[in-house]
């Protein structure tokens, strides 16, 4: 068994605040930290022996622990929001042997912090693990997660009127839904999400799996691993999502084994609604503030692909006042699963796109431009044109070069899009097997056929390449609104 030791990040947030609040995409160890938390304030000092914790804490003092768990199962309605809370409560009454006073949630968890902190002569712990998940189980039905919302907010609202017999609340999710709409009055509460002091608060570093679990990898590919796993960053050190990395330790298998525990179905659907150039996904721009805060019924793509864990933090440029974040997909696997399931929307099919990603991969390595050029026609033409009938986003140009680059993004190839070089930016750039690809795209009813690859010629974009001594390949891929499919494919 390994051990990776974050208890001296638990002492510095009690010896410098008292209320916090963290955000971290599913299953990347929030729940664990509430356990350590819960632990330490419980005064459990030999599950602390050799840590970080053991010699910063004192260990004379206890403190009661009230914990409340939302990440079990699906509430679909008030009633199971309500019906969940009371049967916490319950729990919690009995467990200090407090009988049930008030009949409404409110007054039963005020009731159950002053009676707790009354008989056990110290102020209460209070962890909130998966605070929002009531909601985001239900982030499609707007007015029934409004009123859930309005349940969780009214009991949330009790823990700034008991300030008084408080001595530490941390509450955690996976989004940050804004104070007005479910903090409302906890002014207090802190927000570490985007604090680089506790950016590897969850997740493992680099030092951790080459320390720690040394031992797992003597047959895997470091690099690899870095590539398909690492990358998830809030403004400090990047970490690996630990999910991922004990399920390769057990199985010996790089595969998506944390973007297959949950289908953001969701995330495809909002994405496909507001026409969204995938392209772009990899490389959205976004403020701060705007990634911090969502509501029911307002929710920026970037903030919801960011708090869910399927986009992270590239790069930070500070403007007087403002903070702007640039964001990419942290790793390979994530942008290679998140694109098969966007193809699959795209294309209107699950068993299609997944065919046509091993072929690409073949014809690529030898390459063979004549076989990828009829695969490239194959994607389009596999497409039904009842569904072209249905969708209104087949209208737009985008359309066509978003099904192209998913196609490849889907393959975890190292790509580039809008690729800038000295005489202006390459459409698309794809690195692979030793050979560089330059795309040029363009739709003929816009332009003459034959421009793509004039445009990549005239424009010298190879020369960028050059000095790396690869072969380099300029395809220009034109597309036909009217026929709904490729209708130039040139390569120099």
């Amino acid at each position: 068994m390994y051990y990776v030791d974050k208890t001296r990040f638990a002492v510095d947030l009690v010896e410098h605040g008292s209320y916090y609040f963290l955000s971290r995409p599913r299953r990347f160890g929030k729940s664990l930290f509430l356990d350590t938390l819960k632990e330490l304030f419980e005064g459990n000092a030999a599950l602390f022996t050799g840590l970080a914790a053991e010699n910063r804490w004192d260990w004379s003092t206890k403190y009661p622990v009230i914990r409340f768990s939302f990440g079990g199962g699906v509430l679909g309605s008030v009633a199971d929001a309500q019906s969940s809370i009371n049967q916490q409560l319950s729990f919690m009454e009995e467990a200090f042997s407090l009988p049930t006073r008030y009949p409404d949630l409110r007054g039963r968890f005020k009731d159950l912090i002053v009676r707790i902190a009354d008989s056990t002569h110290q102020r209460v712990v209070i962890l909130v693990d998966e605070y929002d998940k009531p909601i985001l189980d239900r982030i499609e039905e707007p007015q029934t997660a409004a009123q859930i919302r309005e349940v969780l907010k009214d009991l949330y609202s009790v823990i700034k009127d008991s300030d008084a017999y408080i001595k530490f609340a941390f509450l955690t999710g996976v989004s940050k839904f804004s104070k007005v709409s479910l903090f409302s009055g906890l002014n207090n509460l802190q927000d570490i999400t985007l604090d680089a002091r506790y950016s590897d608060i969850c997740g493992y570093t680099e030092t951790d799996i080459d320390s720690t679990f040394s031992p797992e990898l003597f047959d895997l590919d470091r690099q690899r691993i870095k590539d398909w796993y690492n990358g998830y960053n809030w403004l400090g050190t990047s970490v690996y999502n630990p999910f991922d990395i004990l399920l390769l330790f057990d199985t010996r298998s790089f595969r998506a084994h944390w973007f297959e525990t949950g289908t953001p179905t969701f995330l495809i659907k909002l994405l496909q609604q507001r026409q969204t150039f995938t392209p772009d996904l990899g490389r959205s721009i976004a403020s701060d503030t705007l990634l911090s805060t969502f509501d029911v019924d307002t929710i920026p793509t970037e903030t919801l692909m960011f708090q869910t864990g399927y986009l992270t933090i590239a790069s930070v440029d500070h403007i007087p006042g403002l903070m702007e974040l640039t964001l990419k997909y942290p790793n390979l696997e994530v942008q290679a699963s998140l694109n098969n399931c966007l193809l699959e929307s795209l294309t209107n099919s699950r068993t299609t796109p997944i065919r046509h990603i091993s072929k690409l991969y073949k014809l690529l390595s030898i390459p063979d431009f004549a076989g990828l050029q009829g695969l490239f026609q194959s994607f389009y033409a596999s497409i039904a044109n009842d569904w072209y009938r249905k969708n209104e986003m087949s209208t737009y140009e985008g359309y066509y070069v978003s099904i192209f680059y998913s196609y490849f993004a889907a393959l975890g190839l190292d790509i580039h899009v809008e690729d800038p070089t000295n005489h202006g930016r390459i459409d698309m750039t794809v690195k692979f097997h030793g050979h560089i690809f330059l795309f040029e795209f363009k739709v003929v009813e816009m332009e003459p056929e034959g421009k793509a690859l004039e445009q990549l010629q005239k424009m010298g974009y190879a020369e960028k390449y050059r000095s790396t001594g690869q072969p380099i390949h300029l395809i220009g891929v034109e597309f036909s609104k009217k026929t709904r499919n490729i209708v130039g494919f040139a390569v120099a």
